[in-house]
């Protein structure tokens, strides 16, 4: 089944699609996700690597791209040095999600559809991405850096 224009995508409360939906200007799909940097290869030193974003894309009311505000609150270093209180780096990315997030008007959590885009920050992809399995012929699109998978029957749920 071919990739669909506009890739629906369920929401999901208390899971990975919670922050998702519609506002005055159109739709929005934001996350805290960890990334590495594009090539990174996993060795000793990881940990200083491995980024904490928040994120807020927002497209309008067709599912179009228009933007994009990516913070990154910290690397798992940091986070594993000060696991805990207003000062951790998870504590940050989550506070910065929240007022991202009421800065949206008339916000509503809801399924969304959003054609794919990407774009590169800190050397970290970012979008919804079209990929394709050369032994089952099969395409799906991948949310980056998130790794969520979206693909037939393309009713808005996803693998990771």
């Amino acid at each position: 089944m071919a990739v669909p224009e506009v890739i629906p995508i369920a929401y999901e409360p208390k899971h990975r699609t919670e922050s998702i939906g519609r506002y005055a200007d159109g739709q929005f799909l934001a996350s805290v996700t960890y990334a590495f940097p594009q090539g990174f290869r996993l060795d000793d030193g990881w940990e200083q690597h491995k980024r904490l974003y928040t994120v807020l894309h927002t497209f309008d009311a067709e599912g179009r791209y228009r933007n994009s505000d990516i913070w990154c609150a910290g690397t798992w270093a940091q986070q594993q040095s000060n696991p805990h209180g207003d000062d951790s780096v998870l504590h940050r990315a989550r506070a910065r999600l929240a007022t991202l997030l009421r800065s949206l008007p008339r916000r509503s959590y809801t399924d969304i559809a959003i054609r794919p885009f990407q774009l590169t920050y800190e050397n970290v992809l970012f979008g919804l991405v079209i990929r394709k399995d050369e032994e089952d012929d099969e395409d799906w699109a991948e949310l980056y850096p998130d790794q969520l998978g979206f693909g037939a029957p393309w009713d808005g749920s996803y693998d990771t």
